[in-house]
């Protein structure tokens, strides 16, 4: 993998950079796995804007990836393509397991057309391969992670992310996530070997506005630009400071260094170790 840049031959060209896709074996989807997926763009039923920013975006297909895999015990899948996905950073994989039924599932690193993955409570300890968390070594790297036993995978999914097993307790596995958090995970939870594709996605740059467009990103106009019955930064001429000892959100909450999840939270008691460093009692 690499990122190629472009020569300056336009000013939205200059400091442009994109992933090579040298992983990338296709550009055509397996078609019986798209569906098309209802564009809301940030309103809610009576269609007022709920989420700022959004709307615009390209049209896309949204690939059925399977994070459950545990219906599929024991039953080798051989990868054929490695695909881009408009919908998520890292790049998918379609599998044809034994049965020849075909699933998308999130590649590795490591992972190319005729390697074979199986799922089960306990297989070999390769790259790809999907087993219950208590039966993988501490030290090793894993992505798509439950966190909820027999529930879908929900954590470490994005481009180049991996957790580590930190040691294995009586009934619960501890993991330590991408952001530094150290948290319980029951034994009985699946896990993959490795590390997810791409790991260049975040030396892109964007650059130009209208590729923020294609993505859906509409624009965002500074708070201090506003007027004060706007935002809480409004007012003055210019770009003035905000004149307030720190920032708030256009609805007057603070903007940084707030804690926004309750103290009380039910989940609070598998965390070990916040992303900070501090140990939960």
């Amino acid at each position: 993998m690499g990122i190629k840049k472009f020569k300056p031959t336009t000013p939205g060209r200059r400091w442009m950079s994109v992933v090579t896709f040298e992983q990338i074996t296709t550009d055509t989807p397996y078609k019986p796995l798209t569906v098309t997926l209802k564009k809301n763009s940030g309103r809610n039923n009576t269609w007022r804007i709920t989420v700022r920013h959004q709307g615009g975006w390209h049209a896309k297909k949204y690939r059925l990836v399977d994070f459950y895999c545990t219906d599929k015990k024991g039953v080798p899948a051989k990868v054929e393509t490695i695909e881009y996905d408009p919908y998520r950073s890292a790049f998918i994989s379609l599998v044809c397991y034994k049965d020849w039924e075909r699933r998308y599932v999130l590649a590795h690193t490591e992972m190319k057309v005729g390697d074979v993955i199986l799922t089960d409570e306990k297989t070999e300890l390769v790259s790809g391969n999907r087993m219950e968390i208590w039966n993988i070594p501490t030290g090793l790297n894993v992505y798509n992670v439950e966190t909820i036993v027999w529930q879908w995978a929900s954590t470490v999914r994005s481009a180049w992310s991996t957790a580590k097993i930190v040691s294995q307790e009586w009934e619960y596995t501890q993991i330590k996530l991408p952001s530094g958090e150290v948290r319980l995970v029951h034994k009985k939870c699946y896990a993959t070997l490795g590390q997810v594709s791409n790991p260049d996605h975040n030396q892109m740059v964007i650059w130009k506005a209208w590729r923020s467009r294609w993505m859906g990103k509409r624009p965002t106009v500074l708070g201090k630009s506003m007027n004060p019955v706007d935002h809480p930064h409004g007012g003055w001429e210019g770009h003035s400071p905000i004149g307030m000892s720190a920032p708030k959100t256009p609805w007057g909450m603070p903007a940084l260094g707030y804690k926004t999840r309750k103290r009380k939270k039910s989940t609070n008691r598998w965390i070990l170790k916040t992303r900070k460093g501090k140990l939960m009692v």
